[in-house]
């Protein structure tokens, strides 16, 4: 077994190879970049290494740099992790070229799977099961379109190289392909350094069903079942589960089966994973197609660990330094089910855009156990509080995996899992994944790869707190605020005389104090009356209630009438973002002289929505525009953004180039009206 590895990744990945190489007793070198200088990741490794500027191609891409370092500090062997040089067939020659392991399949495995044209020829080969489409390698984009005119639309056009939804589409009629081809081309160019791609069939009412895969350096292979990646957001996976909900043992096993043809196919070495395209029919059966084969450990191996108490990294460190799989296909059993959900920084309710900040607050939910197999809720993660999310690298900020003896079991842990997940400094998908596990569809299992738009109506935009307890939670916060500042006066004798009380108190009567919140885009007036009793009352929107609060261990319980709750309360400036049992919302508290003017928006402008690199305008200088007609196109966190007229009107002005950097918020261009 290696004494030292360098993993060559960062974030929650890196973090991961880490745990299980410090439980066996190996030491570990991280890789970092500018951004991460102080990134998790350094600091849970036993040494680390700078490797260049932020930029991924300028740091986690250049592998010459990456083989230095581990030459430096003597590693023995590399781990790639997923993404960035994880499937990089030169890389991993490299490694080779130089006596390092490679903790992977063989190059030429790489090199087969990796382009997409000529795993489908191999698998066809192999007697697997493929979707019409073209694999070719002339790629005129004529032929393209003929060829996609013949196999008839829809039509899914995919990066040959890559994967992830880079460089994916889905194209609904002939007269879009051209540019959704260009668009295709340019993300794959970027991600890949490859444009290539392939067309294929696109099956209605799909399921995404993996098939996780192993092999030794003695010809040993095994398939560790099969996880249902079916919920995705952009060609991108947002909940997996295993096992696939209505799988059959006869169905399983042909799967199985046609992954380990695949995996032996191309003498396949470590840890890999066979993508399926399931076709529903309509009598309740599933016809399966191949889709691709990524040979590298996958985002969602955590929840084949939980259903088979297996650490698969520990499986590709014992591969990689020659030993046999640890069991074999007749000793690997299923025990319960595990959902695993991605907490991303993006905004669902508009259109899932990446959001960057720093998490000042990042409360998570008690992890029982880290031990795969073991935990009832695991989170993965590679960030703490404090950190920054960064506009350089993928938007994932955790993995939330839950495991039960049930599917039932594990909604259920997932879901109160989430609720216990509070995130404040930046948008996240957090409530929108609680959306998802409620939703009829998600709760029934009937999946497929359409179901966040099918389900749109209850999984966006969705206020699941209320005006009620938002207004509560917030002046409660702001109650307890105030007398813990009164409680630290060094003046207790100003406390002490009633006259001085900030509290409300009167002689006699009751008194009223304003407060002013924006909520849900709306302006809210509430009213409180501290009694001669001293109790409180509180009128929102015209209903009158009693109001009475008191900090507890775990938030506060907050009660306003009928209604009563725990709730957290974080307070980010003006905004207080309320955490409850049944979802999260935030509220504003409103400074009437201090927003003086905020009403007055200057017309016309378009701006970034975050950080990023202007790939192209579809306009110039003088051009007539109708609303919602693409005006430019910004590549950020490795995805491609459309800009669109807000508005009827014309060009005024393109302020930067096809290539710039742009921050947050910078105008892009001018419209007039």
């Amino acid at each position: 077994m290696f004494n030292k590895i360098l993993i060559a990744n960062r974030g929650e990945i890196a973090c991961r190879v880490a745990a299980t190489a410090r439980r066996m007793a190996i030491k570990t070198v991280a890789v970092y970049s500018d951004a991460d200088a102080n990134a998790k990741h350094v600091s849970v490794c036993d040494e680390a290494l700078h490797i260049g500027a932020s930029a991924p191609r300028d740091s986690y891409l250049r592998w010459e740099k990456i083989i230095a370092a581990a030459q430096a500090t003597g590693a023995q062997a590399i781990h790639p992790g997923y993404g960035f040089l994880s499937e990089n067939e030169e890389f991993a020659q490299a490694c080779v070229d130089v006596g390092l392991v490679f903790i992977g399949p063989p190059p030429a495995a790489i090199k087969a799977m990796g382009l997409k044209a000529e795993s489908k020829r191999l698998m066809a080969l192999a007697g697997v099961p493929l979707v019409p489409g073209y694999h070719g390698a002339d790629q005129d984009p004529a032929l393209l379109l003929r060829e996609a005119d013949a196999i008839g639309y829809p039509v899914l056009i995919k990066a040959s190289a890559g994967g992830g939804g880079k460089g994916m589409r889905v194209v609904e009629k002939s007269a879009d392909f051209a540019a959704a081809l260009a668009s295709c081309q340019r993300e794959a160019r970027n991600s890949f350094g490859d444009d290539a791609v392939l067309l294929e069939k696109y099956v209605q009412r799909p399921r995404h069903i993996e098939i996780q895969v192993f092999g030794d350096t003695q010809g040993n292979y095994v398939y560790l079942f099969e996880r249902d990646c079916s919920v995705q957001r952009r060609h991108q996976k947002v909940l997996e589960e295993a096992p696939a909900p209505g799988m059959t043992p006869e169905l399983r096993g042909k799967m199985g089966q046609a992954a380990v043809a695949a995996a032996r196919a191309v003498n396949y070495v470590g840890a890999g994973t066979v993508e399926f395209i399931v076709e529903q029919r309509s009598d309740g059966s599933m016809n399966f197609f191949f889709m691709e084969m990524n040979t590298r450990l996958q985002v969602e191996h955590p929840i084949t660990e939980a259903i088979t108490g297996q650490d698969l990294v520990e499986w590709q460190l014992r591969v990689a330094a020659g030993q046999p799989l640890p069991l074999l296909q007749e000793q690997l059993k299923i025990s319960g089910h595990a959902i695993e959900a991605r907490i991303c920084a993006e905004n669902p309710d508009n259109n899932f855009m990446p959001a960057t900040g720093t998490l000042q607050v990042y409360a998570l939910p008690p992890c029982v156990n880290f031990e795969p197999g073991n935990a009832v809720v695991r989170v993965d993660s590679g960030v703490r509080q404090g950190d920054p999310i960064s506009p350089f690298y993928d938007s994932m900020i955790a993995k939330l995996i839950v495991h039960g003896d049930s599917r039932a079991q594990a909604l259920a842990r997932l879901d109160v899992a989430l609720a216990q997940t509070h995130i404040v400094g930046l948008n996240t998908n957090v409530q929108f994944l609680r959306n998802v596990v409620q939703s009829r569809s998600f709760v029934q299992a009937d999946l497929d790869t359409g179901l966040i738009a099918r389900e749109a109506a209850v999984l966006f935009k969705q206020e699941k707190v209320g005006l009620a307890l938002a207004v509560a939670g917030a002046i409660a916060d702001t109650l307890l605020q105030e007398r813990a500042y009164e409680a630290q006066r060094a003046d207790r004798a100003e406390w002490l005389d009633p006259w001085a009380r900030r509290d409300g108190w009167r002689s006699h009567g009751p008194s009223g104090r304003r407060f002013d919140f924006e909520f849900a885009g709306q302006v809210q007036l509430v009213q409180m009356t501290t009694l001669h009793d001293g109790a409180l009352q509180l009128n929102v929107a015209g209903e009158l209630g009693v109001f009475a609060f008191v900090a507890v261990t775990h938030g506060i319980d907050v009660r306003w009438g009928e209604r009563r709750q725990i709730l957290n309360v974080y307070r980010n400036g003006a905004v207080a973002h309320i955490f409850s049992a049944q979802g999260a919302t935030q509220i504003t508290a409103i400074d009437a002289l201090a927003h003086a003017g905020d009403n007055l928006v200057e017309g016309g402008r378009l701006t970034a929505p975050m950080p990023g690199k202007v790939v192209s305008f579809a306009v110039k200088a003088g051009d007539k525009v109708k609303i919602g007609q693409p005006l430019a196109v910004l590549d950020a966190m490795k995805m491609e953004h459309t800009i669109a007229a807000p508005m009827d009107g014309v060009v005024a002005e393109l302020l930067y180039a096809p290539g710039d950097q742009v921050p947050e918020g910078a105008e892009l261009l001018k419209l007039v009206v």
